[in-house]
């Protein structure tokens, strides 16, 4: 299917995988709360020296003096690294101190604290009276509170056989929180403060960011096949709008593109496609004709769908016809000239619109919105013949011919159903609805609605399938084929139903333009 581009896959995949992600920090984080953490690692454990381990030496750390052989020097960081602060009360030890380093097979000879990171804060806990202090391998160390990422560092003398880099273990617990190992790139950095699967979900959100943004950079940068050269594209006038816009954002998009759009009606377009093939086939290979219903089959033309159209009927402002509008009916009666005056066919309306003259205004035969009209609504061909070149109706009281007039072009319709009063017509919808001075009319109740019509809530039956005629298959590196692949865009799917259609390149598109 054409929406299971690789484009929308990762798309939709991406979106899948971040919203996923979150739900699962949300769980995570609802699941496991918060937890009090203090970190510890040993940033040195090394000999002191020969001179040392050789002889006997007094050597003052702190509080305490001891002599002996071969000693070590052991320095311990000890910090919060976790998200909340620690208070003296959320150590849980029986013990009047926090925590215990116990210290493999050797024996602790003195100790001194260093490098707090705030020293009138800390310091003063590291006393004998908060049960600092130390027996055989296992130094006490105080219950410190620590704000986040405050933390401390013991120096520690040792002896004993105990080798150098032998497991130095911090024992204690806190209320809902642990006490745990942890590591840095170099001595002095901070120990993440994000959990493992933080940073994974965190990681994943941010994959699924660069790779939607990427799909919309690409997206709205060139299209996938960039094709240079000229086409002209005729044909429908009612989905000019769209044409337009559409070919002005390829040639923005890619350069040394050029598309002169020329609509001057579906019929005219087909048929003036049809003959330049029979005089050139290769010049009328740059040629694209839009129509308004299939058109072009019977003169051996290709067609692409490309959207549902939907139309309406317009009247003249003036004229009220309810929520209900006009039967089918009504309409094929009118258009068959049984109607002169508007209180025929509203036997309850005011006299000044009971009075009115009925005015057709028409398309020219060789528009496929009249066609689609024709086979649509009436069920054959305009019966009436027209009668005014201006579109007004003859003065007097006596009306003994229905007014129809034809127009080239559906803003020429529009124009002429707001000036004048009694007015009916027809034209393609987003373009109606915009236009100030006439009504949309439902038909038997349905109203021209697109949405309505997508969801399938409307029998409406004023619209066809709008197609994109070509001569034969054109050249994959063809300008031609460019601007029709062009069509199936997202970012071109979304100009056609701003118009007011539905694109055919959607899964309810590709239903209704079955």
């Amino acid at each position: 299917m054409d929406w299971l581009s690789a484009e929308n896959v990762v798309a939709v995949g991406t979106a899948v995988l971040g919203v996923v992600a979150s739900g699962v920090m949300v769980w995570y984080e609802r699941r496991v709360p918060r937890r009090k953490r203090i970190g510890y690692r040993v940033q040195m454990d090394n000999p002191i020296g020969d001179d040392v381990r050789s002889g006997r030496a007094n050597v003052r750390l702190g509080l305490f003096d001891a002599d002996m052989d071969d000693a070590t020097l052991v320095l311990l960081r000890v910090e919060n690294d976790g998200s909340q602060s620690i208070d003296r009360d959320d150590y849980t030890g029986p013990e009047p101190h926090g925590l215990t380093a116990v210290f493999t097979d050797r024996t602790i000879r003195g100790v001194s604290v260093t490098q707090p990171t705030d020293i009138d804060h800390l310091m003063d806990h590291f006393t004998a009276q908060r049960g600092f202090g130390y027996e055989d391998n296992r130094l006490r160390i105080p219950r410190v509170p620590l704000n986040p990422g405050d933390y401390y560092k013991l120096l520690v003398l040792l002896s004993g056989n105990g080798d150098v880099g032998s497991e130095i273990r911090l024992r204690g617990g806190l209320r809902d929180g642990e006490v745990h190992p942890n590591r840095s790139a170099t001595p002095d950095d901070k120990a993440p403060v994000f959990s493992l699967p933080a940073r994974v979900f965190t990681g994943l959100l941010t994959l699924s960011v660069l790779a939607l943004a990427g799909i919309v950079v690409f997206r709205d940068g060139n299209p996938i096949e960039c094709e240079q050269g000229e086409v002209t594209v005729i044909g429908s006038t009612a989905f000019e709008p769209v044409i337009s816009t559409l070919a002005r954002q390829y040639e923005n998009k890619c350069a040394g593109a050029e598309i002169d759009v020329e609509t001057r009606g579906s019929e005219a377009g087909v048929a003036e496609l049809a003959a330049l093939a029979d005089r050139s086939k290769g010049a009328a290979r740059s040629v694209i004709a839009f129509s308004d219903g299939p058109l072009g089959e019977r003169l051996g033309l290709k067609g692409k769908k490309v959207a549902l159209s939907v139309f309406t009927l317009v009247v003249n402002d003036g004229i009220d016809l309810g929520p209900d509008g006009l039967s089918v009916q009504q309409v094929r009666d009118l258009y068959k000239g049984r109607y002169k005056r508007w209180g025929e066919v509203l036997p309850g309306a005011d006299r000044a619109t009971a009075e009115l003259p009925v005015v057709l205004v028409s398309r020219s035969d060789s528009s496929g919105t009249r066609q689609v009209f024709q086979d649509r609504v009436l069920g054959g061909w305009e019966q009436a013949q027209s009668t005014s070149l201006d579109c007004r109706p003859p003065e007097g009281a006596a009306v003994t011919v229905v007014t129809r007039c034809e127009l080239a072009r559906t803003s020429d319709v529009l124009d002429r159903i707001a000036e004048q009063p009694g007015a009916i017509g027809y034209s393609e919808l987003s373009v109606a609805a915009e236009r100030k001075g006439v009504r949309t009319v439902p038909l038997d109740g349905d109203r021209a609605d697109v949405d309505e019509i997508e969801r399938g809530d409307s029998a409406y039956p004023y619209r066809d399938i709008e197609y994109a005629y070509t001569y034969g298959t054109a050249p994959d590196d063809s300008l031609t084929a460019g601007f029709l692949s062009y069509l199936d865009k997202e970012s071109s799917r979304q100009v056609i139903r701003t118009q007011g259609h539905v694109p055919c390149a959607t899964p309810v598109g590709l239903e209704l333009c079955r």
